[in-house]
């Protein structure tokens, strides 16, 4: 990686701190709905990230298999539970949702390179899936009673982040080894690949900062 792309990571690593912390210190705001499992899961997310960046220095472990197997399923399953579960009451397309995903990993165990930091087409057709809810999200929004309130909506902020980053990323996973053959390209969106995670927890920030639930 550039020194540029050094900088970005920290301070997408900063910026996921950032958004738990939020979530912390504005937990009262939020404990009794189903967004305090969103600090937790914001929580667990930069602490996995700290144990990938520093805790190697002290254990021993797979940061593939912990990516693969643990952070990344974390994030997919949670934005399904929490656009199709939560916010869109979409309890059969949640599990549908799940069961597609985890058949993703065997699609990948028997057609897919797996040495990998991040398995692309994991990352691509989970993005997909959230693409589709996302898509949802925005409908439900825009057609909200409250849609000039859209500031006090934690939704809004969710969704313009998840937008940014994991929609916005989608090619660069759909094409990931394509696009590695032409390093200017690969580096560029690599570059977006990190300031669309920096913005998208900063809106996660935001969401704790002036969302409101009867809004959500």
């Amino acid at each position: 990686m550039t020194e540029f792309q050094i900088l970005l990571q920290n301070c997408m690593r900063i910026s996921e701190g950032i958004a738990a912390l939020a979530s912390i210190l504005l937990y009262k705001k939020i404990r009794q709905t189903h967004y305090r499992y969103f600090s937790l899961f914001l929580t667990i997310i930069f602490s996995c990230e700290l144990l990938a960046k520093y805790g190697i220095e002290y254990i021993s472990f797979s940061k593939n298999i912990m990516y693969n197997y643990f952070v990344i399923p974390l994030e997919f399953i949670f934005f399904f539970w929490l656009y199709a579960y939560k916010s869109l009451n979409q309890k059969i397309t949640f599990w549908i949702f799940i069961a597609l995903f985890t058949l993703s990993y065997i699609v990948t165990q028997v057609y897919f390179v797996t040495n990998k930091q991040i398995f692309p087409f994991n990352y691509t057709f989970g993005s997909l899936l959230l693409m589709i809810l996302v898509i949802m999200e925005y409908y439900k929004q825009i057609n909200s009673d409250n849609i000039l309130n859209f500031a006090k909506n934690r939704m809004f902020y969710i969704n313009l982040g998840v937008t940014l980053f994991y929609i916005g990323t989608l090619p660069f996973w759909a094409f990931y080894f394509q696009l590695f053959e032409h390093p200017e390209i690969w580096n560029l969106y690599f570059n977006y690949f990190l300031i669309s995670g920096i913005a998208m927890y900063l809106l996660f920030a935001s969401s704790f900062i002036w969302g409101k639930q009867s809004y959500s």
